[in-house]
């Protein structure tokens, strides 16, 4: 294939999370009986007046903001003419002249796979419409769900800053942590709350834009990925036959890992927008502004620096516990819970991280818990404070490794706190030398086979090395076993180093 160069900007609309649809009172809320959620006003009766919920703005202009977006001093709405079934009134309220969020910008920094990124992505605009209905084809009938027509979507359109389908899938996966984070979209992709139209186009160098083909209705930032790569291959074989590019709307067939043909793309003078009637326009205030600000949180990307800078935490370290709020503030409550323990920070973030992105994920998976927040409905047993005890305790040289992973399962089985739980359990750790002592004679005089392996091993010189390392740390696991777990991991190895100096 030719030398080409990808343009690729992105249409993003997210659900936002408010009780009544943008324009009606109606609830907006996912997976109810079709056709429940309706009314004249959001199925287009004549004479009906719509009503705008200043709630959608402000979550609206919330995530401009937090997308480095201006707020214009006034915002007003437009009728895009919308000649699809999904839509009774065939038109859908929407912004065009002047969006509520404007030239903004979102900087990629970080992996995708194997590809490092480090882009920055301008964002066009910002603007509030109303979504349109659900068709569901089934055979030859097509059925019409209202029930998510005039539900509050929000649009957030790119320039054509990205060139790979790995960065338009960062994109998205950035841009769903920050709505996430700002608690104004769930991002459940597979319900359609957050979706996608990728438009690409291909080039020569220094040529421009090319023909653009817009890639519709994503619903994953894989199939973003995907479509994308396929469809810059797709234009570039077409380029090198000498063929021209369609400009057109196309699908991700997600069985056949490629592209169709859906319909003609539609010119932005096809919608023949008008200044919607019905709605005055808005001039944010003091107070409305006040209000967006109130509502901006530290977003991921500047809190996993942050962990990674103050916490001295790794990068994936940082990057996985920040992946959702709830787990990012369960980590700092639990860090605050320790230091105020008389701990080291470092050594008590490192303790925490690692137990939060393993045993304790596994253990949420296991008993079904879907996530460390308030909000679950169901409380999660281990709450920062008992976790910030365990810590304690293990770096307190109170409990063993294994005896903190037993604990953990315990605290969360029996709702209960960790230090009644150790004490009833048995489970301080044995240091004193003679009990140790007791352990490791056992050791040596059930695993003579291995002690002689051992000394087999030293004579052989340096080059066995790594085999003598391995047997005696099998050596010092059995001490550990025969002590339930408790003794002192490092006096165990000198008790057995001490009898395999005297076999000798």
């Amino acid at each position: 294939m030719g030398n080409y160069q990808s343009f690729i900007g992105l249409e993003v609309h997210i659900h936002l999370l408010t009780r009544t649809k943008v324009f009606c009172g109606c609830p907006s809320s996912f997976g109810d009986e079709p056709n429940t959620h309706v009314c004249p006003v959001c199925l287009g009766y004549p004479g009906v007046l719509p009503s705008l919920n200043i709630e959608a703005l402000r979550m609206g202009c919330t995530v401009a903001r937090a997308l480095n977006c201006r707020i214009p001093e006034r915002t007003w709405f437009e009728r895009k003419q919308y000649f699809y079934p999904d839509m009774t009134k065939n038109y859908q309220i929407s912004q065009f002249a002047s969006p509520l969020g404007q030239e903004g910008y979102l900087d990629l920094e970080g992996k995708n796979g194997d590809r490092v990124i480090s882009k920055r992505v301008r964002i066009k605009e910002c603007h509030l419409e109303e979504d349109a209905g659900k068709m569901v084809h089934t055979g030859t009938v097509s059925l019409l769900d209202y029930n998510r027509a005039g539900v509050s979507l929000l649009e957030i359109v790119t320039e054509p800053d990205m060139e790979t389908g790995e960065e338009a899938e960062l994109f998205i996966r950035r841009l769903r942590r920050i709505v996430r984070y700002l608690g104004v979209c769930d991002g459940n992709m597979e319900e359609g709350s957050l979706r996608a139209d990728a438009n690409v186009s291909i080039n020569l160098p220094g040529a421009g834009l090319g023909r653009k083909v817009e890639i519709k209705n994503l619903n994953s930032s894989r199939f973003v990925r995907l479509g994308l790569n396929y469809e810059i291959a797709r234009q570039g074989e077409l380029l090198d036959a000498g063929k021209a590019v369609v400009q057109e709307t196309r699908l991700w067939n997600e069985n056949r890992d490629q592209t169709e043909a859906m319909r003609q793309k539609e010119n932005a003078q096809d919608y023949r927008y008008f200044p919607e009637p019905d709605l005055p326009v808005f001039s944010p205030d003091a107070d409305f502004l006040k209000r967006v600000e109130e509502g901006l949180v530290e977003l991921p990307q500047a809190r996993s620096a942050r962990f990674r800078r103050e916490y001295g935490l790794g990068e994936e370290q940082a990057e996985l516990i920040c992946e959702e709020k709830a787990e990012a503030d369960y980590f700092e409550e639990a860090l605050a819970e320790a230091l105020r323990r008389g701990l080291s920070r470092e050594d008590a973030a490192r303790s925490i991280a690692r137990l939060l992105l393993s045993d304790i994920r596994r253990l949420m998976a296991r008993g079904g818990y879907a996530s460390l927040g308030a909000e679950s409905g169901r409380p999660f047993p281990l709450s920062p404070g008992r976790l910030a005890a365990i810590t304690a305790l293990t770096l307190g040289g109170r409990l063993t490794g294994k005896n903190a992973k037993q604990c953990l399962e315990a605290v969360i089985a029996e709702d209960r706190e960790p230090e009644a739980i150790v004490a009833e359990r048995g489970w301080q750790p044995i240091d004193d030398s003679a009990s140790i002592g007791a352990a490791a004679a056992a050791v040596y005089a059930a695993e003579q086979p291995v002690f002689v392996q051992v000394r087999e091993s030293i004579a052989r010189g340096p080059g066995a090395e790594k085999r003598r390392r391995t047997l005696t740390a099998y050596l010092t696991g059995k001490v550990l076993a025969a002590t339930g777990g408790r003794a002192d991991p490092r006096m165990a190895a000198e008790k057995i180093e001490e009898l395999i100096a005297r076999a000798e």
